[in-house]
């Protein structure tokens, strides 16, 4: 992942939109899902720009508009539409169904961990949280995918591998047991 740069007032939004746009709506993906991510992180964005001059200043703007996206979705109600399966892409159904039960603390940083390969320090960048926090969700959350799905669910072996296969120091998987990076 690609660090971000301080921003000054005259730093231009392209820019930091180049630099975060993927990572914000990765996190918000993985906290609200697809849908909602998607949107939530396009609000956040359209949030930065109009307030340009007060996110270039900010010292975490990404955390900042991670939880301006979050807020932003949280008050639309939606009609009830059914969803056609081709806007989903495959997943393992009981997966998905696992993941949701998980708190969305805990299901943002399982996904962004163990799906995108973010490092722990990149999600607790993201949410504002501490490197220590993001551990606690992320073992809080397999224990909690575990006990749903069974220690021998295909989907569990997999997080098995990642985190048993050795790594560059650094990685995804191996920080969530470890010390961070």
């Amino acid at each position: 992942m690609e660090e971000l740069t301080p921003f000054d007032s005259s730093s231009d939004f392209d820019d930091f939109f180049r630099q975060s746009e993927g990572r914000l709506r990765h996190g918000l993906v993985a906290r609200l899902g697809s849908e909602r991510g998607r949107d939530a992180a396009a609000e956040a964005l359209a949030w930065a720009f109009e307030n340009w001059e007060r996110v270039s200043s900010m010292t975490y703007p990404l955390a900042y508009l991670h939880r301006v996206g979050i807020s932003r979705t949280r008050l639309r109600r939606r009609a009830f539409l059914p969803r056609s399966p081709s806007h989903e892409p495959e997943h393992e159904p009981q997966l998905l169904t696992a993941l949701r039960a998980l708190s969305p603390s805990q299901r943002q940083c399982v996904v962004l961990v163990f799906a995108y390969e973010w490092r722990i320090s990149e999600v607790a960048d993201l949410t504002g949280t501490s490197q220590s926090a993001v551990r606690t969700h992320i073992d809080r959350g397999v224990k909690r995918l575990r006990k749903q799905l069974g220690a021998e669910h295909e989907a569990l072996r997999s997080l098995d591998r990642d985190q048993a296969a050795s790594r560059p120091s650094g990685s995804a998987a191996e920080p969530a047991r470890g010390d961070g990076p």
